[in-house]
């Protein structure tokens, strides 16, 4: 049985066109479409984005984006774009309609998927905290075994980096598929993973932001914030 992993797809509706484009006919046959949330913010489709997840997602959790979209709590996004976080919720939520709204209010914050002889566990962050637990690609062993909170030894599956990785932690493994509409790991091309009978593959998917920028332009953001926006679509740094 085969997956496929998205995350952080952050209102960047064309990167997941240039996805489903990329496999045609053949993304009708993966098994599981797998979101790990963030869904909105940054990028300025989140109707879009939202409309398809629904539509194509087969298991979607809750990101720290998603959540301060659905329910104004603070997102508690990383300093440097917390701004960029704020003005564009503030700009980008009264396009949204109810049911949009409530469609993330009502994501889970964990779950767990099957494929076969394969499970993973869902999560946004790390199951010790779904919503905003940050720990980089090269943390210690150590944190990662705290932070599994009673699943190590599992495959489980994050997000919120917007960094790809696959690492085995005491007998398990996590895996994370990078960042579909807002890379930073310095590739701007959207990064996502295919779980094919229990192995993982990173890949990588090239589109046009220009539209998308064009669009971001219109909403009339800070300049410093709009200039932060561009810089990252487009370098992934």
């Amino acid at each position: 049985m085969r997956g496929i992993v998205i995350s952080d797809i952050h209102g960047n509706i064309d990167a997941l066109r240039a996805l489903e484009l990329e496999w045609g006919h053949r993304f009708a046959s993966f098994d599981r479409v797998i979101c790990l949330g963030d869904l909105v913010d940054y990028g300025p489709y989140p109707a879009e984005v939202i409309d398809w997840v629904r539509a194509r997602a087969t298991d979607v959790v809750r990101g720290n984006h998603d959540h301060a979209m659905a329910t104004g709590d603070p997102c508690e996004s990383a300093p440097a774009f917390l701004e960029a976080s704020i003005v564009t919720r503030r700009r980008l939520r009264p396009i949204l309609a109810p049911g949009a709204i409530e469609y993330l209010r009502d994501l889970p914050y964990t779950g767990i998927v099957t494929m076969g002889a394969w499970t993973g566990h869902l999560v946004h962050a790390a199951p010790v905290e779904p919503l905003h637990e940050y720990i980089p690609p090269d943390a210690a062993e150590e944190r990662w075994v705290e932070a599994l909170d009673g699943l190590v030894g599992k495959t489980v599956l994050v997000g919120h980096t917007h960094w790809p990785f696959a690492r085995s932690i005491d007998g398990g493994l996590v895996i994370n598929p990078g960042s579909i509409g807002m890379p930073k790991d310095g590739n701007p091309h959207g990064s996502y993973a295919i779980i094919e009978d229990g192995v993982v593959t990173f890949r990588r998917v090239a589109y046009d932001p220009e539209p998308m920028l064009a669009r971001l332009r219109e909403l009339e953001l800070p300049q410093r914030v709009l200039s932060q926006l561009v810089h990252t679509f487009t370098t992934g740094t």
